[in-house]
């Protein structure tokens, strides 16, 4: 493992999946206490997408290639992502696009302060809750309800902390 550099491929197969990340048996790793030459995928590095749990990406006994991140002395495993081999769909989406631009977007979220509206697949924006009517809402539910397909405009692209703003209110002539 010393051999191993940040940004190398290590290939093996999916051994446990846990809440918390999951296990992968590496073809050529270090040695484990519990898992002979493991590697450990950390949930935020499995996928770009929003997923509820580690299944919907990955099962036991598949085959995936990663890229090394760092070994972790402590626990004797080496940190893996599975989320750095795949282009960022944000990225993609950010430089295709422009703050300004109106999109047709699905509200997949209600949390307290707004929305979330996917956009392009695998692309969530948040309408605030302030940008959600021209008239204050004291809740998301009195404006939208998930699945909603609504029309929004995008008012922020944070590139660097992979965010985007949209609003509703914005919108010209009238909301959905």
């Amino acid at each position: 493992m010393e051999s191993l550099r940040a940004g190398g491929i290590l290939s093996g197969r999916v051994a446990s999946i846990e809440r918390f990340g999951v296990f992968v048996a590496l073809d050529d790793g270090p040695d484990h206490p519990v898992f002979p030459g493991v590697g450990f995928i950390a949930l935020p590095e499995l996928s770009w997408r929003r997923f509820e749990t580690a299944s919907e990406i990955l099962h036991v006994g598949q085959r995936v290639s990663c890229v090394f991140l760092q070994f972790d002395t402590w626990n004797g495993e080496a940190r893996l992502s599975l989320r750095a081999t795949q282009p960022d769909p944000f990225q993609t989406f950010a430089d295709g696009t422009a703050v300004g631009k109106t999109l047709q977007g699905r509200v997949t979220k209600l949390v307290p302060f707004g929305a979330f509206v996917q956009v392009a697949n695998g692309i969530e924006g948040l309408v605030h809750l302030r940008e959600l009517t021209r008239t204050p809402v004291e809740t998301p539910e009195d404006a939208v309800q998930v699945g909603d397909k609504i029309t929004v405009v995008i008012t922020e692209i944070d590139q660097e902390r992979r965010r985007l703003a949209l609003s509703r209110r914005q919108v010209s002539p009238a909301l959905d």
